[in-house]
């Protein structure tokens, strides 16, 4: 029997591979007839001490996502097969902030995120988001590998 994913999250990182994850995402709900939400987080890390407006770069990110997904976006809300089509971007610690604010409460059955391709050192220093979720997710995540 062939898995049926009805909610779809895609992570958005703003990499090499944001696209490819974000068509992919839209392919499987579209064939799955699948709710898709696309989610961004905007790290808080690098602005922890100096007092960032992280409500104002939640906007800033999500008006940028919706520019630079335009036609993705497009496509996905035209696509009566997917039934409802969603962008969020949400401040804090990338990989905790993803999956407890975003993925985690839209209750999906399916992850979809990308590759970022971190060398070896800086993988060992910060991990890799897409590890992380496939280790903590309790659904199918798919990672979407570079070129």
């Amino acid at each position: 029997m062939t898995q049926k994913y009805t909610r779809i999250f895609a992570a958005l990182d703003g990499a090499s591979t944001q696209e490819a994850v974000a068509d992919r995402a839209l392919s499987l709900a579209a064939d799955n007839g699948a709710h898709l939400l696309f989610g961004h987080v905007v790290d808080s890390v690098p602005n922890e001490m100096n007092g960032a407006d992280y409500q104002a770069l939640c906007a800033e990110r999500l008006k940028l996502l919706e520019q630079e997904l335009a036609p993705t976006l497009a496509r996905a809300r035209e696509d009566a097969r997917i039934p409802s089509v969603d962008v969020r971007v949400a401040a804090g610690r990338v990989a905790d902030t993803l999956m407890e604010e975003l993925a985690q409460p839209f209750n999906p059955d399916l992850v979809v995120c990308g590759e970022r391709g971190l060398s070896n050192i800086k993988y060992a220093f910060v991990g890799s988001v897409s590890t992380f979720l496939i280790r903590n997710m309790r659904c199918d995540v798919l990672v979407v590998k570079q070129d």
